[in-house]
């Protein structure tokens, strides 16, 4: 377990990989946030529009893969405090996240009903940020799942509503995508 120093001058190491967590939590965030946006496009009726916003979705996740790495940034304000057998728990926690999605995909395609799709992945995708919180001692990450649970909640209270799968893709992606990014931002940024 990496522990942050008491002294005002924080330990080299624990610095680096503080540093080097939060930049990949940008980068992993904000291309999962650009597969999200492209999902949530691909429901558009107009094609000129998804090309838009697929653009848009790309710059803003370049910018803020930029701002995680610019030069000069400030330290970042807090260390991470790990917990022992963090990044084997990280990978259990991924792997579940992974075949979770795969049910929700193969149970919602038997079962015909593909709409539902996006609402469950966005579930899925909330709630494997709960212990990533903790394992990541990225405190922010309980509001990033609970927007997605909330996300995913709309979507079904859509699809009760009969919005077709196309209006739902498009909000759950577009609205996944936006706290995926405000997340990554707040990495980029804060810490």
């Amino acid at each position: 377990m990496i522990q942050p120093t008491t002294s005002p001058v924080p330990d080299a190491e624990c610095a680096a990989l503080t540093r080097t967590l939060r930049r990949r939590g940008t980068v992993v965030l904000s291309v999962f946030a650009l597969v999200w946006a492209f999902a949530g496009a691909s429901g558009l009726a107009s094609g000129g529009a998804a090309l838009a916003v697929e653009a848009a979705a790309a710059v803003v996740s370049v910018t803020a893969i930029v701002l995680a790495h610019r030069k000069g940034a400030a330290p970042t304000p807090r260390m991470v405090d790990l917990p022992h057998g963090w990044a084997r728990s990280v990978g259990i926690v991924n792997a579940v996240e992974l075949v979770a999605v795969f049910a929700v995909i193969a149970a919602s395609n038997a079962s015909g009903r593909p709409g539902f799709i996006p609402p469950a992945i966005a579930l899925v995708v909330g709630l494997h940020f709960i212990p990533l919180a903790r394992l990541y001692d990225q405190w922010q990450y309980r509001w990033t799942a609970a927007l997605l649970c909330a996300v995913a909640a709309a979507g079904l209270v859509l699809i009760a509503a009969g919005v077709t799968d196309e209006g739902v893709r498009t909000v759950v992606g577009l609205a996944s995508a936006v706290t995926l990014w405000a997340s990554a931002f707040h990495l980029a940024v804060k810490g």
